[in-house]
């Protein structure tokens, strides 16, 4: 194995000829032959003046190439894409399998012997870890971390769940403009992810659960002196993976890392956003995620960490808890505690070492958990042949087993022109239906799943009502939603099927989603669907590959050539 500049010459025909010439432009920058003759450490930079989230990842870097060069390795930065949730159109979703492309190529066409990957808003983690796993270089992930809270009116304050709350209520009228104008301000007082249990977070716990990334990297704040620190260790930790040849992801992404990453998924009551990129994650390996097994583990792993939307902390009383570490410890035998991690230690010596934190309530004891079942369960009916996934730790009891009449959204536009209409036929007991906003109908699956209560409604006191889609939900959002309805009905799904006026039931202890309608009506209904033409937003470019390649939710919405061969 060839390292450092040496590695994957350019082809010209001439390999000495390729060195001389790369060691000749490269000096450009002003490097000395002792620095190029070290091993190198690729560092992504992900920051965008697009993107708060990763707003620290400058300094990040830096810390980061310290602790490279103090164990005498060389840094080497390169950029890619850069994603930021709020910012991207039509959605993030869409841009995620470009950012796992993009890493991937770089780590392959450039120099380097291991690789720093710097990422945290809701889609970059899983884009680098998928392309990590797939160049199968030696890598080391840093979180850029989660945002300090907010404060409102002696109110502490958390983007993005008290966002949708606090929305809601002006939707409702209970709050005027220029307070919903100095909650704006107050949100998101600090650079970093969201500080509640959203998908940001919850792919930051997800990444320390499978040994990725250093103990607490997932929890520290984002400004704070100690996120720095970290990247500074980090550094030191992707050098020695150089000098040792690995780990490499293929080495920790085992069968029981993935159920391991399972397991704190439905402890930490995560995003359902996390239970499709841990699947994308999983495919590109030899394993897969089985979504029977994934809601078995859900019956048996409770929610022990109080974190909004399903309880009522935020990350900054997670990491002065314990963090995950503070976690695995409470988990126990639920985990399998002799997986490795990119220090070579095992996640027994991690919780070994975690702190015990008195009187601490953000992380709870397997005896006393905040809810006795796992955040997440998995659906199948006639609705859902291949499944939909409900965040039932944040949804509302009465409401888990509920018959309604459906009303039916043919899109998010359609949604958006008529939903707030005083003339729509609509009760507090109806089902609302929104079709077309799978991977394919929207396109991208945006994060409309989180349909606003009907205004009229809203007016009326109602906080929450059954919603069921194709598209995904923000993991900060809270209520009785189902998503990731398989497959989507751009494809011919069964909810393509539904009619307003239908009745719909949700019986979540079941596990079932069904239309209630007869087979016989079902299928001349699907008879009568027409075959869905390539849409005009697909007619060239990236856009093109997306809706030719792209899978469904079940299978983690990867591009179909991108999967490895799986065991199963």
């Amino acid at each position: 194995m060839t390292d450092g500049l040496r590695k994957g010459l350019t082809s010209y025909g001439d390999a000495g000829f390729s060195l001389f010439l790369r060691k000749a432009f490269i000096k450009a920058m002003g490097y000395s032959d002792d620095a190029l003759d070290r091993p190198i450490v690729g560092i992504t930079n992900t920051s965008s003046d697009y993107n708060p989230c990763h707003g620290n990842v400058p300094q990040i870097i830096e810390a980061a190439k310290r602790g490279v060069m103090l164990s005498g390795a060389m840094p080497f930065v390169f950029p890619t894409i850069s994603i930021a949730e709020s910012f991207a159109h039509p959605t993030s979703m869409y841009l995620r399998n470009l950012m796992a492309m993009d890493t991937e190529e770089m780590i392959r066409a450039q120099p380097m012997d291991a690789v720093i990957v710097i990422g945290g808003c809701d889609k970059t983690l899983p884009a680098q870890i998928m392309a990590a796993v797939s160049a199968d270089l030696p890598t080391v992930v840093i979180p850029v971390g989660p945002m300090v809270v907010g404060h409102h009116r002696g109110e502490v304050l958390g983007a993005c769940t008290d966002c949708r709350r606090l929305w809601a209520k002006y939707r409702a009228g209970e709050i005027d403009d220029g307070e919903i104008e100095a909650v704006s301000g107050r949100l998101a007082p600090s650079v970093g992810t969201c500080m509640v249990m959203g998908t940001a977070s919850t792919m930051a716990c997800i990444t320390e659960a499978l040994g990725l990334a250093l103990p607490m990297s997932a929890t520290i704040p984002a400004p704070h002196a100690e996120r720095f620190r970290l990247a500074e260790a980090s550094g030191r930790v992707a050098a020695a993976m150089v000098a040792a040849k690995g780990p490499r992801p293929s080495e920790l992404l085992t069968k029981s890392a993935f159920r391991n990453a399972q397991v704190v998924l439905q402890a930490i009551g995560g995003s359902t956003n996390g239970l499709i990129h841990l699947t994308a994650i999983a495919h590109r390996t030899p394993h897969r995620i089985d979504l029977e097994a994934f809601d078995k583990l859900g019956r048996e792993v409770p929610v022990l960490i109080d974190l909004k939307p399903s309880g009522q902390h935020y990350m900054e009383h997670f990491h002065h808890a314990g963090g995950v570490p503070r976690l695995l410890a409470q988990l126990g035998d639920l985990v399998d505690l002799d997986a490795r991690t990119i220090e070579g230690k095992t996640l027994r010596q991690v919780a070994a070492a975690a702190e015990d934190v008195p009187g601490q309530d953000a992380i709870r004891p397997r005896q006393m958990p905040i809810k006795p079942e796992g955040g997440l369960a998995v659906l199948h009916g006639n609705l859902a042949p291949r499944g939909a996934v409900i965040k039932h730790s944040a949804a509302t009891a009465r409401l888990l087993q509920h018959t309604g009449r459906a009303v039916v959204f043919e899109s998010v536009e359609d949604m958006t022109l008529r939903l707030d209409d005083p003339a729509l036929d609509v009760t507090a007991d109806d089902v609302l239906v929104l079709r077309n906003a799978g991977p394919k109908g929207a396109p991208g699956m945006p994060e409309a799943g989180y349909l606003p209560i009907p205004k009229k409604l809203a007016r009326a006191g109602v906080k929450d009502m059954v919603r069921i889609s194709d598209a995904r939900m923000s993991g900060t959002a809270f209520g009785t939603i189902v998503l990731h309805i398989t497959p989507e009905s751009a494809i011919g799904g069964p909810l393509a099927l539904v009619k307003s006026g239908d009745m719909i039931r949700l019986d979540v202890e079941r596990r079932s989603i069904d239309l209630l309608v007869d087979e016989g009506e079902m299928k001349r209904r699907s008879a009568a669907l027409k075959s869905a033409a390539a849409p005009p937003w697909a007619s060239r470019g990236y856009a093109h590959l997306f809706n030719e390649a792209v899978l469904q939710a079940d299978e983690g919405c990867d591009f179909d050539f991108m999967r490895a061969k799986g065991k199963g």
